[in-house]
C-alpha cells in the first residue's frame, strides 16, 4: 500500500486521561502502539476526537511529544494546530515541528466565521509557519463555515497544504476537487469512507479506526486493487460499530469507551462539557463491537 506524508488508515486519537482529568502520557504512548499494531500507518493527534478544544498548549505538546517519542518511527504523526486565532495556531505549529510531528492538521478557522479570503489567509500563514506538510480539515458542522470550493482550489496553491479532511459531505463536490488538484483527499467522516475511497480518495481519517484499523487496512487496499465486493462487504460488517460511536452520542466519547472496554486505556473520562458515556451507550457498543466480531 503506497504510502502518504500523513499516512492511508489514520486515526484520529483520543486524548487518555486519568479519572481525575489529568493527561494519562503513558496511557497515551500505549494507546498509540496499539493502534498501530492494529495496522495504522499514521495517527492524527490533538484533534477534535482529542478534545483539543478543552486541552492547553503545553498538554497538547506533552502528547505529541509522547505519541513520537512511542511510535514515531513506524508512522506518520500529524499534530492538530487548528485554532481560531491564526498567531495561536502559527506558534503551535512551529511548536509542533520542534517536538518532531511529520504534518500539521488545521481546521478552518470556528466561532469568528471568517471571510473565504480570510480563511485562504488563515491557513497560508499556519501552513508556511513550517515546512510540515498540512492537511485542511474542512467540517462546517462544526466550525459555522465550509471551506468553499474555489477556497480549496486556492489552498492547493500553497506548497505545504498537501490534503484536505472532508467532513464536509459532498461527495460530488470533493471528486471534481480530486480531479482539478494534485491534494491528497482524505475521507473525514466514518459514514462516507467507502464512498469517498472508491472515487478516487486516498484514505481516511476516522473515529471509527480506534477498533477497525486493521478492516480499514483491508478496505484500502481492497479499493486499490479494484476490489469493490470485498470493499463492500468491509464496510457493510461495520455498519453497526460506525452506528455505535458515530450516531448513539459523540465520537470522540465512544472511541474512549470503546478503548476502555478492550482494556487498552484505563479511563474513558472525557472532559466538560463532554461526558462519559453512560451505560446504555456501553451496552450498544459492546453489542456492536460483538457483532462486529472485535470483542
Amino acid at each position: 500500500m503506497t504510502s502518504t506524508p500523513f499516512g492511508r488508515v489514520v486515526t484520529a486519537m483520543v486524548t487518555p486521561m486519568h479519572a481525575d482529568g489529568s493527561l494519562d502520557l503513558d496511557g497515551t504512548a500505549k494507546l498509540a502502539s496499539h493502534l498501530v499494531d492494529q495496522g495504522h500507518d499514521g495517527l492524527v493527534v490533538n484533534g477534535t476526537t482529542g478534545e483539543s478544544a478543552t486541552t492547553t498548549d503545553e498538554e497538547n505538546f506533552a502528547t505529541v511529544k509522547a505519541v513520537v517519542d512511542a511510535v514515531g518511527d513506524r508512522v506518520a504523526v500529524t499534530a492538530g494546530v487548528g485554532t481560531n486565532d491564526t498567531e495561536h495556531s502559527t506558534r503551535v505549529a512551529r511548536r509542533m515541528a520542534e517536538l518532531g510531528a511529520d504534518a500539521v492538521l488545521i481546521v478552518t478557522p470556528y466561532y469568528n466565521k471568517p471571510t473565504q479570503a480570510g480563511i485562504v489567509e488563515h491557513f497560508r500563514s499556519v501552513a508556511t509557519a513550517t515546512d510540515l506538510p498540512a492537511m485542511a480539515y474542512d467540517i462546517p458542522g462544526r466550525t459555522a463555515t465550509a471551506l468553499a470550493t474555489d477556497t480549496i482550489r486556492r489552498l492547493a496553491e500553497i506548497d505545504q497544504v498537501k490534503a484536505v479532511k472532508d467532513a464536509k459531505g459532498d461527495l460530488f463536490e470533493a471528486s471534481r476537487l480530486m480531479a482539478e488538484t494534485d491534494l491528497l483527499w482524505y475521507s473525514g467522516d466514518d459514514v462516507v469512507n467507502l464512498a469517498h475511497l472508491a472515487q478516487g480518495a486516498v484514505g481516511v481519517v476516522s473515529v471509527v479506526g480506534h477498533v477497525a484499523g486493521a478492516q480499514y487496512a483491508e478496505m484500502v487496499a481492497a479499493v486499490d486493487r479494484g476490489d469493490l465486493v470485498r470493499a463492500r462487504e468491509i464496510h457493510t460488517s461495520l455498519i453497526p460499530l460506525v452506528d455505535a460511536i458515530m450516531h448513539v452520542s459523540q465520537g470522540a466519547i465512544q472511541a474512549k469507551a470503546a478503548m476502555h472496554l478492550l482494556g487498552v486505556i484505563d479511563s474513558d473520562f472525557c472532559r466538560l462539557p463532554l461526558l462519559p458515556a453512560p451505560d446504555e451507550h456501553r451496552a450498544l457498543l459492546r453489542e456492536a463491537l460483538t457483532k462486529s466480531g472485535l470483542m
